[in-house]
């Protein structure tokens, strides 16, 4: 069949690894808001928790610094687990208690605080290390009050301080989370311009620690971390094209991935690691393809006039694949099976682009422009469809052109691009559009993906 006129446009952004559209029968109701919370575990009352700085109790000059990075990345992880009721440093008592003998529950629960659970600890540097015990009290437990008790014993450095903090507050997101482990230790791979090509970055779920992957002085697009962490898979542009490029995370150093001829573009992981899909051209059309991490094993899944691009796996079952497809004019959202068949339209207008699965299998997020055309009102922003029902909700508006939305490990917020100008930066917020964030600041960023743990 003939494409729809805006042809070119699409595959312009087919180029940069873009792709679709579309609009839906649902409204996005306050109800909505319900089911996005319950599905992703949102719905809960938050519990209120209080954080109280760790007690000081050592000399060492080293202490004062490292501690104030422990307590305020610590606290900052608990804010934005998205499952708390923070009380505020305000509200809380002035008390610094370094060990359960130190602890006045009444202090804690009591108005203006009233915690249900307090964290509270100690914190020493001596001799070039630093010890830190950490406890979680429930203040509503008079018998049983001790919910987590641990101890960290590591290295003086700024940046272990950081990752002490990072590793007790996902314990505590654990306890306290109904088993879901927290993502204070993910991290988000994303394309930068900050020094002129478009290269592979990595940084901290928090935005801190931001640093430059690949050097290859080209255009590269679409980063994808394996399930274990250790490899990277991207689009880059070379001498023969665009291929997908595969950069080893243990070796520190790019390794040998085959080249397909044609535009070869958005790859992406199963969660299992044992498969890989991407969007190639190589027979003329571009169409969906998997293979083996290794390169073997090739087989095209999709066989249709139009483009389909940016393919996504079903993370819980690895058994339907979501995908862009401009087989019917504008680039619409679609599901089917990992083999091709059972093809599932789930959009029916607008412009679509950037599935990105969340890791329960029950929601898929995308970028979707519902009214697009000259002269229509609202742009481009990220939604959140339910699979089963295809009910959709809304969850950016009028904050720039939003894309390529990808969830955290935990299914309980999602990263994405918002440009602004004609420069992105990174966000991430709640799955059900609240608590943004801005991570990045410098040059253009874009394209992010959140590790799988």
């Amino acid at each position: 069949m003939r494409m729809h006129r805006t042809t070119p446009i699409f595959r312009k952004l087919l180029l940069v690894s873009t792709a679709a559209a579309a609009v839906f029968l649902y409204s996005a109701s306050a109800l909505a808001q319900d089911w996005v919370r319950t599905g992703t575990n949102l719905g809960m009352d938050k519990i209120r928790i209080a954080v109280a700085n760790f007690k000081p109790v050592s000399t060492d000059p080293q202490t004062t610094p490292l501690k104030a990075t422990f307590d305020s990345v610590l606290y900052n992880d608990l804010s934005n687990a998205g499952i708390f009721d923070m009380v505020s440093r305000s509200m809380a008592p002035d008390a610094t208690p370094g060990s359960p003998t130190e602890l006045s529950v009444g202090q804690w629960s009591a108005a203006p605080s009233n915690a249900a659970m307090v964290t509270f600890g100690s914190f020493s540097v001596m001799a070039g290390r630093m010890v830190v015990n950490g406890w979680v009290y429930d203040t509503r437990n008079a018998q049983s009050p001790q919910v987590l008790g641990k101890q960290y014993n590591e290295n003086a450095t700024d940046q272990m301080a950081r990752q002490v903090a990072h590793e007790f507050a996902d314990e505590i997101i654990f306890r306290l989370g109904g088993g879901v482990p927290g993502i204070a230790e993910s991290k988000i791979f994303y394309v930068s311009s900050q020094h002129g090509n478009k290269e592979i970055w990595e940084m901290d779920y928090d935005g801190a620690n931001q640093q430059q992957i690949t050097h290859l002085g080209t255009v590269s697009l679409s980063p994808r971390i394996s399930p274990d962490g250790s490899r990277l898979a991207f689009a880059s542009l070379g001498r023969e094209g665009w291929n997908i490029r595969m950069y080893s995370m243990l070796l520190h150093r790019m390794v040998r991935f085959p080249a397909f001829g044609g535009t070869n573009l958005s790859p992406a992981w199963s969660s299992d690691g044992q498969h890989l899909a991407f969007s190639s051209s190589r027979t003329g059309d571009p169409e969906i393809w998997t293979l083996d991490p290794d390169g073997s094993n090739l087989h095209r899944i999709t066989a249709f006039r139009g483009p389909d691009v940016s393919p996504v796996w079903n993370p819980r079952t690895n058994s339907q694949i979501a995908w862009i497809s401009g087989r019917t004019g504008l680039p619409q959202l679609y599901i089917m099976d990992a083999d091709g068949t059972n093809v599932q339209r789930m959009t029916d207008g607008g412009y679509a682009t950037s599935p990105s699965w969340s890791p329960n299998g029950q929601f898929l997020a995308f970028a979707w422009d519902r009214k697009y055309g000259p002269g229509a009102p609202g742009g481009q922003d990220i939604y959140v469809m339910e699979v089963a029902t295809k009910r959709w909700i809304q969850l950016t508006h009028d904050s720039g052109r939003c894309d390529f939305p990808s969830w955290s490990p935990d299914g309980r917020h999602i990263v994405y691009a918002d440009q602004v100008g004609n420069r992105n930066q990174i966000w991430t917020m709640l799955a059900d559009g609240t608590q943004r964030h801005r991570l990045t600041t410098n040059g253009s960023n874009d394209m992010p993906n959140w590790s799988w743990k």
